[in-house]
């Protein structure tokens, strides 16, 4: 368990926090305000690296038709290859938090 929490409170465990920064409709993750809570299983981990890149991609799609705004609060769900990432700005002008954990049944 890490101590500093970046991204969204989540209940779930195990999950991956982080705050990415935004940059226009682009969003930039930064290793050094992320972290895990629990341990994720060896085939849990693969399926977040691979999914990772993807879910990016598609919050920044998200910024660039308003469903993510940096001036409002609005929690936006996505579901890939069984990993659900819950995103929102928090408002905050400049970054967007999120937290990713397995998706249960």
């Amino acid at each position: 368990m890490h101590s500093q929490q970046w991204g969204l409170t989540c209940s779930k465990t195990p999950s991956f926090d982080a705050r990415l920064v935004q940059e226009g409709n682009r969003l930039h993750f930064l290793a050094d305000r992320a972290g895990f809570t629990g341990d994720f299983s060896d085939d849990e981990a693969l399926r977040l690296d691979q999914a990772f890149p993807l879910i990016m991609k598609k919050l920044e799609q998200m910024l660039t038709t308003g469903e993510l705004n940096p001036r409002h609060q609005q929690r936006v769900i996505l579901n890939h290859i069984e990993l659900t990432c819950e995103a929102d700005t928090l408002g905050s002008h400049g970054y967007v938090y999120i937290a990713v954990y397995p998706t249960t049944q």
